[in-house]
This record gives structure tokens, C-alpha cells and sequence, in this order.
């Protein structure tokens, strides 16, 4: 059973012990231009929060490869349609969500990018780096919506 996104993240938030109703910080963006001042803003909270040098690299490098791929393969770099990054720092996880408004994918159908024949490639990396530096990554059922998560570590 596929659960819809939202109980995803009620799952993700009761399993860390967060509050039922996380206050979501919520951003829009159109293009890549607009990435990295979102992407300073979760970084200064996350510091703000005590969180690790390693932490704060890995949730960077996971929300910018999802929102990328929101511009590029969701959008097809498309400046009238806007994405949406929602994100929950608590001392005890980061909770993430990059949503777009394209036709969505299957990750799943991704090659695998270590795989010998895809070495020369330069798609599924992104995903292949956020499975890495985070705790889960979920999607939603039509492949809009990812839903990233970093458990906080001592």
C-alpha cells in the first residue's frame, strides 16, 4: 500500500518523536538562480540548531539535488511553473519536502548509476547521493514529491 505523502511525513514525524503537527517553513522556486539563497536560509537554521558540519553538507547536497531535479526533470526547466521546498529543523531531525508540478517519475526505473554501463552517465546521481547522506527518502505515489529525512546523530 502507497501512502499518500502527507501520512509519509505524520509517519516520519511520529517516528522521531516531533510534534503530530510539524510548522513547515514553506518556499517557492522557479528556477535554478533561486536554489541557493533557500538552500543558505536551511543551512543558517540548521547550524543555528547545533547541527554537525557532516549534517548540514548532507542536507544541502540532498535538497539541492531534489530541487534540481525539480527544475530540470520535473519542470523541463520551465519558469511558469513554480516547485515548492517545505522544510522542519528540529535538535532532533530535518524533515524535507520538494514537490513540482511536472508529470512525475518512477524511481525506481532509474538505472542505476554504479552499474558498469552507467558510469559514463550523468543522470540518477542526484538520486543515488540523497539515498546516501539521509536517513530515508520517500516519494509520493505520482513521483512529485520527495520527501527527505535526517536523523539527528551525536
Amino acid at each position: 500500500m502507497v501512502l499518500p505523502l502527507t501520512d509519509l511525513c505524520a509517519l516520519e514525524v511520529l517516528h522521531h518523536g516531533m510534534p503530530a503537527e510539524p510548522a513547515w517553513r514553506r518556499h517557492s522556486f522557479r528556477t535554478a538562480a533561486e536554489i541557493i539563497p533557500l538552500l543558505d536560509a536551511v543551512e543558517a537554521e540548521l547550524e543555528a540548531t547545533d547541527y554537525t558540519a557532516r549534517q548540514v553538507f548532507a542536507v544541502r547536497l540532498a535538497l539541492e539535488e531534489a530541487m534540481v531535479n525539480a527544475i530540470k526533470h520535473g519542470h523541463r526547466n520551465d519558469p511558469s511553473r513554480v516547485a515548492q521546498l517545505r522544510v522542519q529543523v528540529t535538535p532532533e531531525c530535518v524533515l524535507a519536502e520538494v514537490e513540482d508540478q511536472g508529470a512525475g517519475f518512477d524511481p525506481d526505473a532509474v538505472p542505476d548509476p554504479l552499474a558498469v554501463e552507467n558510469l559514463e552517465k550523468s543522470s540518477g546521481r542526484g538520486l543515488l547521493l540523497m539515498r546516501r547522506y539521509m536517513t530515508s527518502v520517500r516519494y509520493n505515489a505520482a513521483g512529485t514529491c520527495v520527501s527527505l529525512c535526517l536523523r539527528r546523530t551525536p
